[in-house]
């Protein structure tokens, strides 16, 4: 889809629906629409920024910036991740095609960000800034050759150009350069950047050609794609949008490529998303399935069943992307997007428990072989060591799905403790694991859906509650009707009571009085999509998705975490995950209940 806009700062920040990004498996760098990439960690996704201008609209940044007014028309190459954006100016017209390169055997052992320059019409000048982030690392330059090369910390970098790029100043902590276009003129700069290995010195064809390489491999993968069916364009984007953020050198799944971006403007819910949650990568492998991805949904369950089998006892909630405990919080000292702050790194939701966990890793087992694939001794010893577990801990209080600090009987953790015991009977009934307490699981799980209708119901609401005890309502329950937890028509009522309370137009908050803390929940509002869809409603769940999808189409391709419902600005950290997963169940929920 081609988006034009005026690209325009506020306080020197973009909006962030105006950001598109480029990555290669490992890293994600934000692309602004005024041409700046403002946001990068690398090598990897949750390394140090080597670009942070969202935090600090005056710390680094890798710039391609048109000298007089200008307006952008851009989008992304057709089934691929490779950016285009074209600058119009009244002088003339010029086009960045940009990639995070990718070579013939997958990754390339260095990060390559790479940037083709073209001139269309007239003459376009651009500015061009590059200025790393230290962050508290050792800047020094040296000469190679021609060559300029950073060592920021223990990364080794250097800025590669050609001669019809005018370098004006390169000190330690920035070069400046100048290019100006001619019709059919090109050109290709780069950023190289490499850790524990010698920094490779590639010509400059062989980086722009390597541009081509990059869409070609995006296209391939997309090609593979078997989902046919209503919104495929958005299906391929989408599922293109999570592409990013599997880290291909252990399988696992980022909830988002950013860290500290706010909930609100102003507010401190800033937290840093560059870990990998079990909930997120259990949605994201089962959404990749039913889009028809067979490789990486593969290694993100192996990368689960292998992290969680070597973590002790208990399933964390978070893991990095490594398998390794996250980091407690920790406060940067920057000014925030948009005087946001505090901003943080590592996550407090380390120690907490979400016994809606257990569903979720035993739902995504019961969808791998429902596909006709085979668990391994090692998965299905996993499995039913957790629904044991199950068994144990679903009577205690936990900190829900939204990872909250009030300990409660939150009532979509007990119904995810029940989709974990019935997937493990339906899993033990296959011969996929030990059937040696499927009878206490049934019992169990009968246990639970009782205890939820005695507890978690409430006639005053004709709903299920957030939690027992109270009268608040929660939109994640809306996700239970593709469980099949539906009887004696509740989930339907408890659909309508949330939509009454919790949304405006197609967009839903997450729960009762959050709208004074946050935007409106993405992921939330393509659950209600889903509701419908499930409980028998296709046509109105068709209308919903088409409201959702025109709320959603300012950005370049991206989804945020939140949206403004009174702005329609994008909140919370991007890409989120979470949301273009749920944008994907929520088309497929279509397909499935025509």
């Amino acid at each position: 889809m081609l988006h034009s806009i005026k690209p325009e700062r506020t306080d020197g920040h973009l909006p962030l629906e105006h950001y598109g990004a480029v990555g290669d498996g490992r890293s994600v760098a934000l692309v602004g629409a005024d041409g700046s990439i403002d946001w990068w960690c690398a090598p990897n996704m949750d390394s140090q920024p080597l670009f942070n201008r969202m935090h600090d609209p005056d710390d680094g940044r890798f710039s391609i910036t048109p000298t007089k007014p200008f307006r952008i028309e851009r989008s992304y190459r057709q089934s691929s991740n490779v950016l285009e954006t074209v600058f119009i100016t009244d002088e003339g017209t010029a086009r960045i095609t940009e990639s995070l390169n990718s070579g013939v055997s997958g990754r390339l052992p260095w990060c390559e960000l790479a940037r083709r320059i073209e001139g269309i019409s007239g003459s376009v000048e651009f500015e061009i800034v590059l200025k790393p982030t230290a962050a508290g690392r050792d800047v020094r330059t040296v000469k190679h050759g021609a060559a300029t090369i950073r060592y920021i910390g223990d990364l080794a970098t250097t800025f590669c150009h050609g001669d019809d790029v005018e370098l004006l100043s390169d000190k330690d902590h920035q070069a400046v350069a100048s290019h100006v276009t001619a019709p059919g003129s090109r050109t290709c700069i780069a950023f190289l950047v490499n850790d524990g290995g010698p920094l490779p010195m590639p010509g400059l064809d062989d980086i722009d050609q390597r541009i081509e390489l990059s869409d070609e491999e995006w296209r391939r993968w997309s090609e593979q794609l078997t989902y046919d069916g209503p919104f495929k364009e958005d299906v391929v984007r989408c599922a293109l949008s999570l592409k990013f953020l599997l880290f291909s050198p252990t399988g696992a799944i980022a909830a988002a490529a950013t860290a500290g971006l706010p909930e609100r403007i102003g507010g401190d819910k800033n937290y840093d998303y560059r870990y990998a949650w079990v909930r997120d990568v259990a949605y994201t492998v089962k959404a990749l399935l039913r889009a028809g991805a067979l490789a990486e949904p593969i290694a993100a369950f192996g990368w689960l069943v292998r992290t969680i089998s070597a973590d002790g006892p208990e399933p964390k909630v978070v893991y990095t992307l490594h398998g390794d405990e996250v980091p407690s919080e920790v406060r940067i000292d920057v000014p925030g997007y948009r005087g946001s702050s505090p901003v943080s790194r590592g996550n407090d939701a380390n120690d907490q428990v979400q016994l809606s966990c257990y569903g979720d890793i035993l739902e995504t087992a019961v969808l791998f072989v429902e596909r006709g694939h085979v668990l391994d001794p090692t998965a299905a010893r996993l499995l039913t060591r957790l629904a044991n577990q199950c068994v144990e801990k679903w009577r205690e209080k936990d900190s829900s799905i939204w990872e909250l600090k009030d300990l409660q009987h939150y009532t979509f953790s007990k119904i995810g403790c029940w989709v974990a015991l019935t997937g493990a009977v339906k899993l033990a009934r296959g011969g996929h694991i030990d059937a040696t307490d499927v009878s206490r699981w049934e019992s169990e799980a009968e246990a639970i859906r009782e205890w939820t209708d005695a507890h978690c119901w409430s006639e005053e609401k004709q709903a299920y509650t957030f939690y027992a005890g109270t009268q608040k309502l929660d939109a994640a329950l809306l996700l239970t009707t593709r469980f099949g937890f539906e009887h004696d028509d509740r989930l339907r009522r408890t659909r309508d009571a949330i939509e009454k309370e919790l949304a405006v137009g197609p967009l839903v908050y997450r729960y009762t009085d959050v709208d004074q803390e946050e935007g409106a929940f993405v992921a939330c509002s393509c659950w209600l999509v889903e509701a419908y869809a499930f409980l028998g409603e296709p046509a109105k769940a068709e209308m919903l998705l088409k409201q959702l999808l025109e709320r959603l189409g300012q950005n370049f391709g991206l989804l945020t975490e939140m949206i403004d419902p009174s702005t329609g600005a994008g909140l919370g950290n991007v890409p989120q995950g979470l949301s273009h997963l749920a944008l994907l169940h929520a088309i497929f929920s279509l397909q499935e209940n025509r």
